[in-house]
């Protein structure tokens, strides 16, 4: 209707097009010949992948399986280090470096500073465990877990956002 505003999603049709033609009396020939159905323009079209497409991966990322697997390097090093009770911290990257190391660089670099910084803290954790026997690893151990832990949700997060985190106290062990 004139001066109401259009429907949400729809664009208005532009102000120098010639208003459309009226239907026939009777509805014979309607749509008029070579209009066709749907209509062009019909419906509007969507992003690329089409309505409900998750949307382009965030930057840093080819697509969202480098994305998820970046996830699972630096999420699995956290839930490893909280399951092992900071001992197998490593697992989540080694797993992620294994199955998409080789295919994209991007979750190489991902998996790998995740697998140094947890491989250096269960050799961390499991030493404080042997130094239980001589009452000092019962400090270090949890501490070491902990910090583990920390560490790999701060750097899933930073994944997340696309971005490759630099994890603090951590050796390249791992090339």
């Amino acid at each position: 209707m004139p001066g109401e505003a259009p429907s949400p999603g729809y664009a208005p049709p532009p102000s120098d097009a010639p208003p459309p033609p009226p239907p026939p009396a009777g509805g014979a020939d309607y749509p008029p010949p070579g209009a066709g159905y749907p209509p062009p323009g019909y419906p509007p079209q969507g992003p690329p992948g089409g309505y409900y497409a998750a949307g382009p991966a965030p930057s840093g990322y080819a697509n969202n399986d480098e994305k998820t697997w970046a996830l699972v390097a630096h999420f699995g090093g956290a839930a490893g280090a909280f399951i092992g009770g900071g001992t197998l911290g490593w697992v989540g990257p080694l797993v992620a470096l294994l199955a998409k190391g080789n295919q994209s660089p991007t979750v190489r670099a991902h998996a790998v500073a995740a697998l140094n910084f947890q491989l250096l803290w269960s050799i961390i954790t499991v030493i404080s465990w042997i130094l239980v026997c001589v009452l000092i690893g019962f400090i270090l151990a949890p501490v070491a877990t902990i910090i583990a832990i920390v560490f790999g949700i701060i750097g899933g997060v930073k994944a997340n956002d696309g971005q490759l985190y630099n994890y603090p106290m951590s050796v390249s062990i791992i090339k």
